[in-house]
């Protein structure tokens, strides 16, 4: 079996360079890292994760903390973070944290603070001083998604604004009667998402001289399930329904598409629908959403903490550029915000002419 001299004797470098070149690692040029590895490749030489492990300290493993693992944002925040992580040589170990507050403080008392991962991505979780705190003791970097972590980088989307979007293209078709399906009180826990998004819907409404009724607001579980029965709801007195409906969440907006179906009711004719996400359903259903980008999300806060992990490697795609330029640095404490963008499908057009 061919070993790493080997390798430095076909590439015409030496052990320590291999070593730099096959491990990710800055200060090798790109074309002697290219040379490296072809000469690794002939050879058919792999490099042990254990080995280099010990001698830097690091374990190349990333540790990421979700809420759930049942919802579309949290899956495609993951996706994109093992994109990421996966072009820079290193594994993921993610730890659902769906279970008993036991299970959360097992995760965060022993599994994240023993030598298991070089850094952690928390998504979605308000974590607490104390659970921030016991990984910055260790020198583990954190990264948040979804919401703002105190002394910690956060990638954050302003859901007050986003909802304000999407009620004010809804505004801007000609409804007055809007409703609007939200989250339930177990959702506002962590970073206050239903609120914020309920503040955004009222915002918009009170620039346009809008009340907002409360006989128009519903609450559900963010799932297609709870959209359509939330749905049914608004939509089910003939004489008093809205003309549109704004959902917190695309699959909410989806149920409430099938809800008003089922009704016998058409999308747009009779009722609009938005919601927020662009859900990979979306196009399918012809929904209008303003898209938040999870997937970048997850590799924005990959390449935040490799500047810790590895603060001289330059950025290998698009999305690491655009996380490099960033003017905070994964030491700061800062809520960095994220982009959202508009999208307009067939499920809006003007209100039902009566």
């Amino acid at each position: 079996m061919a070993g790493i001299e080997d390798v430095a004797r076909l590439a015409g470098v030496s052990t320590a360079t291999v070593s730099r070149a096959l491990s990710g690692n800055a200060h090798v040029s790109d074309a002697t890292r290219a040379r490296v590895a072809e000469a690794a490749s002939t050879l058919g030489y792999v490099v042990s994760s254990y080995a280099s492990s010990l001698a830097s300290g690091r374990t190349k493993n990333v540790g990421a903390v979700v809420p759930h693992l049942n919802r579309w944002f949290f899956c495609s925040v993951i996706e994109g973070a093992e994109r990421a992580l996966l072009r820079r040589g290193y594994d993921l170990t993610l730890y659902n944290l769906s279970g008993s507050g036991d299970e959360r403080r097992t995760v965060f008392e022993n599994h994240l603070l023993r030598q298991r991962v070089d850094a952690v991505i928390a998504v979605s979780l308000e974590l607490t001083d104390d659970e921030v705190g016991r990984l910055l003791r260790i020198g583990k970097p954190l990264v948040g998604v979804g919401g703002p972590l105190r002394g910690v980088p956060s990638l954050t989307i302003d859901d007050v604004a986003v909802a304000e979007l999407a009620t004010a293209h809804l505004i801007a078709l000609g409804h007055r009667r809007i409703g609007h399906i939200g989250g339930s009180h177990e959702f506002d826990l962590d970073f206050h998402i239903p609120t914020n998004r309920r503040l955004g819907y009222e915002r918009a409404l009170a620039s346009a001289g809008i009340p907002a009724e409360d006989a128009l607001y519903r609450k559900a579980d963010f799932t297609i399930a709870g959209g359509y029965g939330a749905a049914k709801q608004l939509l089910g007195a003939p004489h008093d329904r809205p003309t549109a409906i704004f959902a917190a969440s695309d699959e909410m907006a989806i149920g409430s598409i099938l809800a008003a179906r089922d009704l016998g009711l058409t999308v747009p004719s009779d009722v609009s629908v938005i919601g927020i996400d662009d859900h990979d359903l979306s196009d399918f259903f012809g929904l209008s959403t303003v898209a938040q980008f999870p997937d970048r999300q997850g590799e924005q806060a990959v390449e935040l903490l490799m500047r810790s992990l590895q603060p001289s490697a330059q950025p290998s795609s698009s999305t690491e550029a655009e996380a490099a330029t960033m003017s905070v640095s994964a030491d700061d404490a800062a809520t960095i915000p994220v982009p959202y963008e508009l999208i307009v499908r067939s499920s809006t057009a003007v209100p039902p002419a009566h």
